[in-house]
C-alpha cells in the first residue's frame, strides 16, 4: 500500500473512530429532542395546574421532550378540551398526557385519542379504559383526610366531635371531585357520628360562586360549624366569606389544594386547613411515563401521587413548605 493510501486509511479510521467517540458521549436524552408529548390540563390560569405545567416543563428539559403546554381558560369549558385533544392527536405525538375536565364527556374522546396514540391520564379520571397509565391522588382518600382534619380542628375549637357541617363541590360530574365528596361523606358517617351533614351543595366551579352559597349558608344555618370546600377555588370563595364575616373561630374550614390566598388564609385562621397534592409530581411523572410507554417500556396502570392535611402548625416543615411553595418557573 503507498504512503499515500495508508494515510488516508489512517484519516478514515480516526474520523470513524471519533465520530464513535462523540455518538458514545452524548446523552441518551438528546436523542429525544424530536419526541413530542403534548400536556393537556382543565385550566391554564389556576395556580394548581401552572404547577402541574411546571412540573411537565421540567421534564421535558431534563428528558429532552418537546412538551406543549394545552388547555381551556376554565374547568368548565368541556367542549374546549375535548376539541384540543383531537387538535393534538392530530399531530401525530408520541403520547398524550391529560387531565380530563369532566369524567363522562371524556370518555369517547379519550377512547377515540388512545387509538392513535399513547394517552397518559392525571389528576382526574375519564369514563375509558384506554388509559395506559394513570397519575392521580386518592381522591377518596383525600376526602377522608378532609374529614379527619375537620373533625380535629372542631373538636379542638369546641371540645367534642359534633354540629352541623356543609360540603361544597366546585363542579358536579367531575371524577376527581365526585371522588373527594365520597371519601368526605363516608368519612363522617362511619367514623363521626356526632356531626351532621346539613347543606351539600353544587357550584358552578367560580370562586364568587362559593363565596355566595357559603354566605348563604351562614344565614341559613346558625349552628354550622364545619364545611369542606373540595377543591382551590371553592376554598377560595368560602375563605372569603367566612374572612368577610369574621368567623374563622366558629367555623372550621377544609379546603382541598392551595395558592398565595388560601394560604393565606390558612396563616390567618380563617382557614382551619388544606389537604394539598403533589401537582409539580404530577405533570413531571405525566411525562416521563408518557415518554417510557412511547419506548415500549412497561409502566404502572396506576400512581398514587399522596395528598397531606396542611395546619398552620405544620405548615413550616420542610416536606409541607416544598409543597406550598412549588417552583413554577
Amino acid at each position: 500500500m503507498s504512503i499515500a493510501k495508508r494515510i488516508l486509511s489512517r484519516r478514515a479510521f480516526n474520523a470513524l473512530a471519533g465520530a464513535a467517540f462523540v455518538a458514545a458521549m452524548v446523552p441518551a436524552t438528546s436523542f429525544a429532542q424530536d419526541v413530542t408529548i403534548p400536556i393537556i390540563v382543565k385550566d391554564t390560569t389556576s395556580f394548581y395546574w401552572q404547577i402541574v405545567l411546571a412540573g411537565a416543563r421540567a421534564a421535558g428539559k431534563d428528558l429532552g421532550v418537546n412538551v406543549p403546554e394545552l388547555g381551556a381558560q376554565s374547568e368548565s369549558d368541556i367542549n374546549g378540551q375535548i376539541t384540543i385533544l383531537e387538535n393534538a392527536v392530530a399531530g401525530a405525538p408520541a403520547a398524550v398526557v391529560i387531565a380530563p375536565t369532566e369524567f363522562k364527556a371524556l370518555g369517547k374522546p379519550v377512547d377515540e385519542a388512545a387509538k392513535s396514540v399513547p394517552v397518559i391520564g392525571i389528576d382526574s379520571g375519564a369514563d375509558s379504559k384506554a388509559f395506559t397509565s394513570f397519575l392521580t391522588t386518592d381522591n377518596v382518600q383525600g376526602g377522608r383526610i378532609a374529614a379527619d382534619g375537620l373533625a380535629a380542628a372542631i373538636k379542638e375549637a369546641t371540645g367534642k366531635e359534633e354540629g352541623e357541617i356543609a360540603v361544597i363541590t366546585s363542579l358536579p360530574g367531575v371524577g376527581s371531585l365526585d371522588q373527594r365528596r365520597e371519601g368526605f361523606l363516608d368519612q363522617v358517617k362511619t367514623k363521626y357520628p356526632g356531626l351532621k351533614v346539613v347543606a351539600d351543595k353544587y357550584a358552578d366551579g367560580q370562586a364568587t360562586t362559593g363565596l355566595n352559597i357559603m354566605t348563604d349558608l351562614i344565614t341559613a344555618n346558625p349552628n354550622l360549624v364545619g364545611v369542606f370546600a373540595s377543591n382551590l377555588i371553592m376554598a377560595q370563595g368560602v375563605g372569603q366569606a367566612i374572612a368577610e364575616n369574621k368567623l374563622g373561630d366558629k367555623i372550621k374550614v377544609i379546603g382541598f389544594d392551595s395558592d398565595e390566598k388560601t394560604v393565606g388564609f390558612l396563616k390567618e385562621g380563617v382557614l382551619a386547613g388544606l389537604v394539598v397534592q403533589d401537582p409539580y409530581r404530577m405533570g413531571y411523572d405525566g411525562v416521563k411515563t408518557a415518554l417510557a410507554v412511547s419506548k415500549g417500556e412497561k409502566v404502572e396502570a396506576n400512581v398514587d401521587t399522596g395528598a397531606n392535611l396542611v395546619t398552620k402548625a405544620n405548615m413550616s416543615e420542610p416536606k409541607i413548605d416544598a409543597l406550598l411553595n412549588p417552583k413554577v418557573n
